[in-house]
Parts: structure tokens; C-alpha cells; sequence
């Protein structure tokens, strides 16, 4: 089945369908004009007006149209002034509610998100942090977030040594960008209970010193998560709800209305509907809870386990995790990595997080029988087949019906599983910004320059007529929709080098993979993801347009406002240019914003955080 007829079998009736406008028994409220109208509508388009009343699309067209039928004597016209109007992005992938907690710790990422090229200029962040933080002496510890071995001169992680130079008093951990593993120094390591006689653990590993038993200080997977668990606070509701509301600040400067909350804990599944009822949510959040870990949770059967949105925000099915990271060598592979970490030998091809397969089928059906969309982070195509197997057996016990199971990343899928993908009904949800962050250690150190270059094949996708979404896995990058726009399109890596050339895709087939299809991926296609008569007025205005700048600019452009229901809910400020990172080259820029609106909304805050010392 093609794209366009699995839209047309979702899409709107006909009749509205075709329509430019809407019968209006009032005015529009606002026109949009002045500047190219992306609609990402395959039947119109183009368009010079848009026009909107009560937060919905009532009119699409040529100006002239849309100003006769819509227009009347309080109509507010907003001059797009040569800029391009977009629908507003939605989010394939990613965590919001891990989002705000980068302005909390050091930003320990690399550039160009960060000055983290060395161990040396890591353990200065951290320092710095702590000098300019009083978060560590409060509750403790010193984090930070977002270290990257492969973009670090020494080509390995910190080890736990390295991390005693920091502080030999207090617990010290950087959580690796992919937050799939951590580095740990002694202290840390000993307050989780960690040491040579610490077997690893299902799902899991504690890398050792060579010879040894004894600790290196990296944790992987379920022991770093497990760690984490042990080590970091706990924070009263409203210093919560000021990391969610500095999250989707981020989200929104970056062109989001709406988000996802990819692997949502007990904890934050009970503060998100708060958060909620207290008018926090400026876009909408769908969130998935990690199944395994919410069990029994009412909230799975609750009025929020919904295609509505309570307040801006709504349950949109459970997550399953399978594997690792690529990057960061703990994904799950069907032939040994190119390099394998220390201490593993050369045959070494990752693990999985769950061993045996009927396990994972369990899940999978449980998910199938109450009707909810589950996700399931696969990286390697060992994990990938595991979720086929899975897929396939749920599909064997409980009817058919359009459950739009999602494939997160499928970094390795392989050329003969893409057709069985299709035929299960799976959407994939794909991760081509891959080609830039890593796109270099992939080639020369994960995989080896074959299976790199087809890291993330959105080629093969398109081939087959198969939608797709193209996400940033926040906060494992930044959510930048034009970084992962530019990726989509250009697979250049940081080197400047094309990896899989077949793969690269045309701008407005990268654009739908920002809008309209993960709009699909999450059953809001009717109602999101392109400028048509009925859809919501979530927009995005961008600095030009992206269908006709070089495709090697398409990383420069920039979200000039942000539009949910009709309403702008974030607008570049051109006096603050300095400390906006769309306006810069550098975005440490957006971190250092996150970081002073976090302390804004904490300073308004009356509740002293739970749990502090």
C-alpha cells in the first residue's frame, strides 16, 4: 500500500477533505499571510493565506479566497514578512519530561551542544557546575549529562578515577548522551552498593578493570539505570512540574506542538495530568509508560489511556525497551561490533533486555488484548528480531486490527526485515540524526563502513511507499527539528562525509517525517500534522523555506515563532539574541536559557524540594 492511500484511508471525508473552507457562521479570528505556506497537504500543496478561527484551520488558499470568505472587521492579519509557515512539528520520540533535568546538571555534552571534546574539559564542567551550583551541596552529588566517548580526545569513557578528581567526597556520575550507560567514581559507586563482588545484572553490565573484578566506574543498561535509582533525589512536585515547564520551553523554541514522553515512569505518570490540571502544558504531551515497570498501574486503564487530550495531555499506549545504544556499544546485534569495549572479547555483539523471547511476546500480546499502542526501542536487528517474533505471535492470538505498533530507532533494521515491518502493520520511527552525532564512530569504530552506511535506512523506506517519523531522542540530542531535518535529507556527519548516500531523502519527504506522519504514528492525523480545513492551527514559521535553500542550509534555518491553536506560545526574542540558540552557532546557548528560566520558575516556587539534606 502506497503513502498516500494508507493517508487517504485515515483522512478526513471527502467532502471536507477537498474543501478550502470551512462554512463559518463567524469571522476568522486570524489570518496568516506574506510568505511561502508549507501545507504538507499532497492536494493543495502550497497555499498564500491561512486563516483560523477557535484554534482550528477555516480557510486554505489563494489570499484573495481566503480574505472574501473568511475575513471580517476584527480579523487579526499576521504578516509573515517573507518567512515560510509550517505545520508544527510532532515528536516521534522523545522524553519531555527527561528534557528539563539538562538545565538542573552540568552539560557535559560535546560540541556543538556542549565543550566536552576531552576528559579534561569534562572534569572542568563538572567543576565549574559545582562552583556555580549550589544543587551539590544540597543534596550531595555532582551530575552531569550527556558525555560522549566517541567524541572525547581519549576515545573512552572517564573512568571512576578520573571522576575522584572532581571530588573524592562526594558521589560523582555523567550519564552518557545516549542515557543508556554512566560513569561513576568511587564514592557514587559505593553509595549504590556497587563493587568487585557485584555480579552484573540481568540486562546489564559493570564494566572492570582489566584482570579484575574491581570497577572501572562505567555502568550499563539495567546497572546504571538501577544506580541511577539509588543516587538521585527525589524533588517535590512543583521543582518537578519547573523541570517539565523548562523542558518544553526547549521543545517549543524548536518548533514542537507536540511532545512525547517516550518511557514515562510511575512517578512522572501520576505528575504529568497534574501538571496538566494546572495549566502547565503549553503543547500537547502523549506519554508512554515503560510497561514492565508500571505493571499493574491503574492509570493504564484510566479515562487518560485515550486518543483525546485531558488538558493537553493523554496516555497513548506503553513502551518496551529491547536492547541498547549503538553509540555506546550495548545495542544488540546479530554479528560482532566492529570494535568491541574493553574487557569483552571480539565476538562481542551486545545483549538484550529481556533474554527470553516468550517474555517479550507476553508483553507484547498483554499490550494487543487491552487495545494499547505499544512502542519498542530496537536498535540492533537481533533486538529487531525479537520484536518481529514478538509482533507476529501477539498478531497469531488476538484479532487483527490497526494497533499501529511503533519500531523506535531500528538503527541496524536489515533490507530483509523491512518487508515484514510493512506487512505487520509496524511503523518505524527512525533516528537519521544518527548520521551526524555519530555517524563517523559508527564507520570507524561500531560497524564498520558497510553497516553504517545503512544506519537508520530511510531509503529502503521509501522504496517501499512506507511512512516513517524522524526524531532527536531527547534529551539524548537536542530536540532541533532542523538538525534532524538537515540529517534526514543530508546523512553528512560530523566530518562532512555522506554516509549511505541511497538513503538521503527529498526535503518535503523529511518535513511530512516532522509532521504529518508521526501525526499518523500517533492516531492525530485527522486532527494534526498538515495545514488543512478542521486541523488544529499548530504552526511553525521558520527563517525561509526548506524546500528551496541548499539542503546543506537546512541545519541553519531557524523557528522564528511557534503557534498551538491558534496561539503563539513562543517567539524568538530579536533583543536576546545573545542567549537564544536559534539565533547561535553554539546551542550551550539553549542550556544556559533552560538554565536561568528553571531557576526563574524554582524562585516562584513556594515548596522546598523532598528529600534534601
Amino acid at each position: 500500500m502506497t503513502v498516500l492511500r494508507a493517508l487517504a484511508r485515515h483522512a478526513l471525508p471527502t467532502a471536507l477533505a477537498l474543501a478550502p473552507f470551512a462554512a463559518l457562521a463567524q469571522p476568522a479570528d486570524a489570518i496568516w499571510s506574506g510568505g511561502p505556506i508549507v501545507t504538507v497537504d499532497d492536494a493543495r500543496p502550497s497555499a498564500e493565506a491561512v486563516a483560523v478561527r477557535g484554534g482550528k484551520i477555516v480557510g486554505v488558499g489563494a489570499l484573495a479566497d481566503v480574505e472574501r470568505r473568511c475575513a471580517g472587521p476584527k480579523t487579526v492579519r499576521h504578516d509573515l514578512k517573507g518567512r515560510t509557515l509550517l505545520p508544527g512539528c510532532v515528536d516521534g520520540h522523545g522524553h519531555i519530561t527527561g528534557v528539563g533535568i539538562q538545565a538542573l546538571v552540568a552539560n557535559a555534552l560535546p560540541p556543538p551542544d556542549g565543550r566536552n571534546d576531552s576528559v579534561a574539559a569534562l572534569q572542568q564542567t563538572l567543576r565549574d557546575w559545582m562552583a556555580a551550583n549550589p544543587w551539590h551541596r544540597e543534596y550531595g552529588l555532582v551530575v552531569g549529562f550527556g558525555y560522549d566517548d566517541s567524541q572525547l580526545k581519549e576515545g573512552r569513557p572517564p573512568t571512576r578515577e578520573e571522576l575522584d578528581e572532581v571530588s573524592r567526597d562526594l558521589p560523582v556520575f555523567v550519564v552518557h548522551q545516549s542515557g543508556h550507560l554512566g560513569a561513576y567514581n568511587s564514592a557514587a559507586l559505593r553509595k549504590a552498593g556497587i563493587g568487585a563482588d557485584t555480579p552484573d545484572p540481568a540486562g546489564g553490565a559493570i564494566r572492570r578493570k582489566a584482570g579484575s573484578r574491581e570497577p572501572d566506574g562505567t555502568l550499563e543498561e539495567t546497572a546504571h539505570i538501577a544506580a541511577l535509582m539509588k543516587l538521585m533525589p527525589a524533588l517535590g512536585e512543583s521543582q518537578r512540574i519547573a523541570l517539565l515547564k523548562a523542558g518544553q520551553e526547549l521543545y517549543l523554541r524548536f518548533g514542537h506542538t507536540t511532545a512525547q514522553d517516550g518511557r514515562t515512569s510511575p512517578g512522572d505518570l501520576k505528575l504529568l495530568p497534574r501538571a496538566a490540571a494546572q495549566g502547565a502544558l503549553e503543547l500537547d504531551v502523549v506519554a508512554y509508560p515503560d510497561l514492565p515497570m508500571a505493571g499493574d498501574d491503574p492509570a493504564l486503564k484510566g479515562p487518560l489511556m485515550s486518543r483525546r487530550y485531558t488538558n493537553g495531555f493523554r496516555i497513548g499506549g506503553v513502551k518496551l525497551n529491547l536492547d541498547g545504544s549503538p553509540q555506546g556499544k550495548t545495542a544488540w546485534l546479530t554479528q560482532p561490533f566492529l570494535k568491541a569495549p574493553p574487557g569483552q572479547p571480539a565476538t562481542y555483539a551486545g545483549y538484550p533486555t529481556f533474554k527470553d523471547d516468550a517474555q517479550v511476546a507476553d508483553y507484547v500480546t498483554r499490550a494487543f488484548r487491552n487495545d494499547w499502542q505499544i512502542m519498542m526501542h530496537v536498535s540492533g536487528a537481533a533486538a529487531i528480531e525479537q520484536m518481529l517474533k514478538a509482533v507476529e505471535a501477539a498478531s497469531a492470538k488476538v484479532p487483527r486490527k490497526d494497533r499501529r505498533p511503533v519500531m523506535i530507532h531500528g538503527h541496524l533494521l536489515q533490507a530483509s526485515q523491512v518487508d515484514r515491518v510493512k506487512a505487520l502493520g509496524i511503523f518505524p520511527s527512525m533516528f537519521p540524526m544518527h548520521t551526524f552525532y555519530w555517524g563517523d564512530w559508527h564507520r570507524d569504530s561500531v560497524f564498520g563502513p558497510q553497516r553504517a552506511a545503512n544506519i537508520s535506512p530511510t531509503g529502503w523506506l521509501v522504496q517501499r511507499g512506507m511512512m516513517f517519523s524522524s526524531h532527536h531522542d531527547a534529551p539524548v540530542a537536542l530536540p532541533d527539528t532542523m538538525r534532524v531535518l538537515s540529517a534526514t535529507v543530508t546523512r553528512t556527519t560530523r566530518s562532512g562525509q555522506v554516509l549511505g548516500p541511497e538513503h538521503r531523502v527529498e526535503p518535503i519527504v523529511a518535513i511530512k517525517a516532522l509532521t504529518l506522519w508521526p501525526a499518523y504514528q500517533h492516531f492525530e492525523e485527522k486532527t494534526k500534522g498538515s495545514i488543512e480545513v478542521g486541523k488544529l492551527a499548530d504552526f511553525a514559521i521558520l527563517s525561509d523555506n526548506p524546500l528551496t535553500v541548499p539542503r546543506e542550509s537546512l541545519v541553519d534555518l531557524k523557528v522564528m515563532e511557534t503557534i498551538k491553536a491558534g496561539r503563539a506560545v513562543w517567539r524568538l526574542d530579536p533583543l536576546r539574541k545573545a542567549s537564544a540558540c536559534a539565533e547561535s552557532d553554539d546551542c550551550r546557548d539553549a542550556f544556559a536559557m533552560l538554565g536561568r528560566r528553571l531557576a526563574l520558575y524554582a524562585a516562584l516556587s513556594p515548596t522546598r524540594p523532598v528529600g534534601g539534606r
